[in-house]
């Protein structure tokens, strides 16, 4: 991930914070930091499908972070402090996480369409669309995946040996 010439290139990048049965993302966090990147995370809504992504001041800043009851790390509701990416310049490139993935970039999450309802939005800004990364793993990649109308394909998935 670290070598790949989109996120060598990309100034400012949204990562997950990683669920145990996901790829650990936290060396790439850590890694943005270092080479002086903007990194903003999710804070999901709950009850809809609506998802901003909101900057971390540093790599230290997830301990301030507050658990949902999904078991996932957010900014609090009340935290008003914080840029949200498409407040201001937008974002270069997007880490998604899912749960399948097919070779077509076709991405199976966890079905409130929070990623595809955010790139819908990020279409929108002045900076377009950020380019897609989905992490994987090698078992996650599919023949196929069921896709929905509204389903925004990802760039590009990285995997193991792909």
């Amino acid at each position: 991930v670290i070598g790949h010439p989109k996120y060598q290139e990309s100034k400012r990048i949204a990562i997950f914070l990683s669920m145990p049965d996901e790829i650990q993302t936290e060396e790439i966090i850590k890694d943005i930091f270092k080479q002086g990147k903007e990194c903003f995370i999710p804070r999901y809504k709950p009850h809809s499908n609506h998802m901003d992504m909101l900057k971390l001041s540093s790599a230290e800043d997830i301990s301030s972070l507050t658990l949902t009851s999904w078991n996932i790390l957010q900014p609090s509701d009340d935290d008003s402090a914080r840029e949200e990416a498409l407040a201001g310049g937008g974002l270069d490139l997007i880490f998604m996480p899912g749960l399948g993935f097919d070779k077509k970039g076709n991405r199976l999450g966890r079905g409130k369409g929070y990623y595809d309802t955010y790139l819908e939005r990020c279409m929108k800004h002045p900076s377009g669309k950020p380019y897609t990364i989905a992490l994987a793993f090698r078992e996650q990649i599919c023949e196929s995946v069921p896709v929905a109308e509204n389903d925004v394909q990802v760039d590009e998935v990285l995997y193991e040996d792909c």
